[in-house]
């Protein structure tokens, strides 16, 4: 009955309102998937447990055998990273919209527990949302590592913390074309917590969008586990491949 409704609903809504897939220019042909189409999330690839994953940062291993720590994330200050899938074709079509709109598609609130699962920990003391920083919050309005932290924390059944660590300097855009280096360069130490006693002793659900060098995430676990946080663990919606 279910699915004879979600279907009734989709053929509905693609009747009434016809929602272009900002990835392909196809229809959207099901409502869960937000604003790109079925075929543009089969083409990307989401994670689950088969995968063969660096045990620390998530990266997917190329080659066979047991995973072994890779070797660009030996330097990471963070415990353990898992995304839910690859910055590709709908997942980062998905992401580049919610710069803009806070909305997260039904497919992507689906795979959270499942990534949670793969960070192989639960009892996390509070959710941390990377910060933006002032600058760039005004011109967004919003930030967007908070809203996927409301999510996540839903799910945990634990606290948001937004205020204890913050963003001391505003960062240019990451763009592609900028290698490791230059990543790292523009967000070293661009982080700092501002209350320290809040947060010692504990364990940290780091929350953000991409994981593409992990030089944010890393410098942000720096910054907690310098004033005193026992763990830091990483999730995001999407890294790079």
């Amino acid at each position: 009955m279910f699915s004879l409704l979600s279907t009734f609903r989709n053929t509905a809504l693609n009747l009434v309102f016809p929602q272009r897939c900002l990835s392909c220019e196809a229809h959207v042909d099901d409502d869960r998937h937000g604003v790109a189409c079925s075929s543009c999330w089969a083409r990307t690839e989401l994670f689950d447990e088969s995968e063969r994953l660096c045990p620390k940062c998530g990266a997917a291993s190329l080659f066979p055998g047991p995973a072994a720590v890779c070797r660009s994330c030996t330097d990471h200050h963070y415990d353990t990273a898992r995304s839910i899938g690859i910055y590709e074709h709908a997942m980062s079509t998905t992401i580049l919209n919610l710069k803009r709109f806070p909305v997260m598609p039904r497919i992507l609130l689906d795979r959270i527990p499942d990534t949670l699962e793969l960070l192989g920990s639960s009892d996390y003391d509070v959710i941390v949302p990377v910060p933006l920083s002032a600058k760039r919050r005004a011109e967004r309005g919003f930030n967007q590592a908070e809203y996927i932290g409301s999510h996540v924390a839903r799910f945990l059944q634990k606290p948001v913390d937004v205020q204890s660590l913050s963003r001391k300097i505003h960062s240019p855009m990451h763009r592609a074309s900028m290698d490791k280096k230059a990543r790292e360069a523009s967000v070293k130490n661009a982080f700092d917590v501002s209350r320290p006693k809040l947060i010692e002793g504990l364990s940290i659900l780091l929350v953000d969008d991409i994981f593409t060098s992990g030089a944010t995430v890393s410098n942000c676990a720096k910054a907690l586990k310098k004033k005193g946080a026992s763990r830091v663990n990483v999730f995001t919606l999407a890294r790079a491949r």
